[in-house]
């Protein structure tokens, strides 16, 4: 019975392996999908970490065995950018594509604008290494709920974030931000002794950065009788200024009698309409090429 056990266990280790990258710390491999977990996504090489760097600037990468040129979601947390950790949203899995779960440096351990830069080193590393997994780099989208959903629209509106790491923010394939700010996020303005009910729009507000070309936009947000102070109202106006500088493709979801919690679940399956939508007009593209 023994040796059953240790020739199963060398068998599951040896699968688990085959093909895999190495760059992950640890693997949780189910029958058609795999956990790549607890990723640096900052190159040791280029960039001096600090030991909280090295703890908190890691990824997990959920992918699908077998399905060359998946879609792949970089999802981040909530949590005000002082709280929170990263997690798969179990609406998203078993949906024939990736997600890379991320966590960034919160405040007050460190102040704006770290935690964009970590979320544009973690966009950077999706597109620089998904391949190696079997995705496809013209199929990223990034979204994130709350805060996640802010530096969702930083890093896709404000280019300079990701041209540091020689991408262009228009090749994203979408921003589905969920109930995030457009203008300077609460935590920003806390940062500078601006209160929570005085509103700012600096560099630090994705409404500073509209601009016609940006990737398509999907914003959505809970009731707005219920949704935290002002979330609905500042989304319905960035779609408006968008549209006013000439984009195209930005459209805004209110999901009633729904809270900021509340929202999240149903949020994802917009999410997965839209990346599904986005799937097919690429691939229909790519057969008339």
């Amino acid at each position: 019975m023994k040796k059953h056990y240790w020739f199963f266990w060398a068998l599951l280790v040896a699968l688990s392996a085959n093909g895999a990258p190495a760059a992950e710390a640890g693997r949780i491999q189910t029958k058609k999908y795999q956990t790549a977990e607890n990723i640096l996504y900052y190159d040791n090489g280029t960039t001096a970490l600090t030991e909280y760097m090295r703890k908190r600037c890691r990824l997990d990468l959920y992918y699908p065995l077998k399905q060359p040129g998946f879609a792949t979601v970089v999802w981040f947390h909530g949590g005000g950018l002082r709280a929170g950790s990263r997690y798969i949203p179990e609406k998203l899995k078993k949906q024939k594509l990736a997600v890379a779960a991320v966590n960034y440096r919160l405040f007050p351990e460190v102040e704006c604008p770290a935690y964009i830069e970590d979320a544009a080193a973690a966009v950077a590393w999706v597109f620089k290494n998904i391949s190696k997994y079997g995705g496809d780099p013209n199929l990223i989208f990034v979204s994130g709920h709350s805060a996640g959903g802010y530096l969702t629209n930083m890093v896709g509106l404000d280019k300079h974030w990701l041209a540091k790491h020689d991408i262009d923010a228009d090749a994203i394939a979408g921003l589905i931000p969920v109930s995030g700010h457009t203008i300077t996020h609460y935590t920003v303005r806390e940062e500078r002794d601006i209160p929570w009910e005085q509103p700012l729009i600096d560099e630090f507000a994705p409404l500073y950065h509209v601009r016609p070309n940006a990737p398509p936009v999907i914003l959505i947000t809970g009731d707005r009788r219920l949704e935290l102070l002002g979330r609905y109202e500042e989304n319905a106006y960035f779609m408006r200024m968008m549209k006013v500088v000439g984009h195209e493709h930005v459209e805004i979801y209110e999901l009633r009698e729904l809270n900021h919690d509340e929202m999240l679940k149903p949020a994802c399956s917009l999410l997965l309409r839209h990346i599904k939508y986005t799937i097919k007009k690429y691939r229909k593209k790519l057969r008339k090429n």
